[in-house]
């Protein structure tokens, strides 16, 4: 019992130490905040309008779809308006389109699932005016999930068509 007593002291006194000292930051940014010291604008941080880490925070990277659909809910068509915004105002970069699919279904047909959720985002962003020569699609079926487990919480998560940015043309 002597142990465990001690142990919990440490212990609480270590947290105890490393709250007081929040001060030793002299901005947000060294906390993994956007903004500098002035409340400026941080290169390539989350309040950049032009940066990838902008893209996936503010205007969101991901749209979810229902089960065993490749259609678009109007919760992703707004994400997808949003994301071709972004990408007509930020000509630099080009996008990979990921599809995924939750773990239930054959690899195969969760790949083709996967595939048909990649190209509706895509087709979509020509749609709104994104060149098709910046967008490109790759579908990983349930291979890369997000959550994992077998409730349908984790399966909704990993029905997902993702926009991947980078920079330069296409490959």
């Amino acid at each position: 019992m002597k142990h465990l007593t001690r142990a919990m002291l440490v212990v609480s006194a270590l947290a105890l130490a490393a709250c007081s000292q929040s001060e030793r930051f002299d901005n947000d940014v060294a906390l993994g905040g956007t903004a500098g010291a002035d409340g400026a604008v941080v290169p390539g941080s989350a309040n950049d309008p032009t940066s990838p880490l902008y893209f996936q925070s503010a205007v969101g990277d991901r749209v979810l779809f229902a089960v065993d659909q490749s259609t678009l809910s109007d919760e992703a068509r707004a994400t997808l308006n949003a994301q071709a915004q972004w990408l007509m105002t930020n000509s630099d970069y080009t996008a990979v389109i990921e599809g995924h699919a939750d773990e239930q279904g054959t690899r195969e047909y969760n790949l083709a699932l996967g595939a048909r959720r990649a190209n509706a985002a895509r087709e979509y962003l020509i749609t709104q005016g994104v060149a098709a020569s910046r967008l490109k699609t790759v579908t990983y079926g349930k291979e890369r999930p997000i959550e994992i487990c077998s409730t349908e919480s984790c399966y909704a998560k990993n029905r997902r068509a993702v926009t991947v940015l980078a920079a330069g043309a296409i490959s």
